[in-house]
């Protein structure tokens, strides 16, 4: 476990494995190290490549935080990482995750080498633009009541999870770990923008290499985001992942990503 110090003065904490050019990790809503969703296996198998970063988001973990949330203080965090790692390197973001590592590619300029994005669910239908400003709006209420558990159950409804089984989820054995950075789902949908409809005028502001994937078997409406982001990335390149859902498998994705920062 290593530390690096933010612009802001927050401490962000990180592990680090391999040796070689430098892949930052960036993950997505509720996720952290302590809660891998398959970025420990992932470092694993990308550190036999390269020098592989998979931190903390402020606010999760082990990794501090500041009295208020503004998504530039993030960026700041990816920066202080690249610096602390000699300046520059590749950045992997998975779900809202991707969209924060899009925005830093954007603010960072050359000290961001290449990107690639895993499932940003960005969602230009109407109706899904709709929900998620309503969803955002009461997730804000919560957030600023301090209520980490109903933000937890808001999200989770969110994606799909009907309400008689939100009861039942309390008893995971990870719902304690989710419900510790309920409040930093409030991130993740500033992330996302307003209304979570894909920022084509953003995209077009990304100058680096761009991997744009999504998985064959996940919501469909993710093929077509992924399809739109890399048309609107002036250096982008589009994969499909057979059999992959928004929980991608690591063996999946490791050669991609190893295929892709390599080239």
């Amino acid at each position: 476990m290593k530390t690096v110090t933010s612009k802001d003065g927050t401490t962000i904490v990180y592990d680090q494995s391999g040796k070689g050019p430098v892949v930052i990790l960036v993950d997505g809503a509720l996720q952290y190290r302590a809660f891998d969703q398959g970025m420990a296996e992932l470092a694993d198998l990308l550190s036999k490549h390269f020098t592989v970063i998979h931190y903390d988001r402020r606010g999760r973990g082990d990794s501090g935080d500041s009295q208020t949330y503004e998504l530039e203080r993030e960026i700041e965090d990816i920066e202080a990482l690249i610096n602390e790692a000699g300046g520059s390197a590749f950045l992997y973001g998975i779900s809202s995750g991707a969209a924060l590592a899009m925005e830093a590619a954007i603010k960072l300029g050359d000290k961001v080498k290449k990107l690639a994005m895993y499932e940003a669910p960005y969602n230009d239908d109407d109706n899904a633009r709709k929900s998620w400003k309503e969803y955002s709006q009461k997730l804000m209420e919560l957030v600023k009541e301090g209520r980490k558990r109903e933000a937890v159950r808001h999200f989770m409804m969110l994606v799909g999870m009907p309400p008689e089984q939100l009861e039942e989820m309390h008893q995971h054995p990870m719902w304690s770990m989710w419900e510790a950075v309920g409040l930093t789902l409030a991130y993740d949908a500033i992330a996302m923008g307003e209304d979570a409809s894909l920022p084509a005028k953003r995209a077009a502001k990304v100058t680096v290499p761009t991997l744009v994937m999504n998985g064959s078997d996940s919501f469909p409406f993710m093929y077509a985001t992924a399809v739109a982001l890399a048309k609107g990335i002036p250096n982008a390149q589009h994969h499909t992942l057979e059999g992959q859902t928004h929980e991608v498998d690591s063996k999946a994705l490791a050669p991609m990503l190893i295929e892709f920062f390599k080239s």
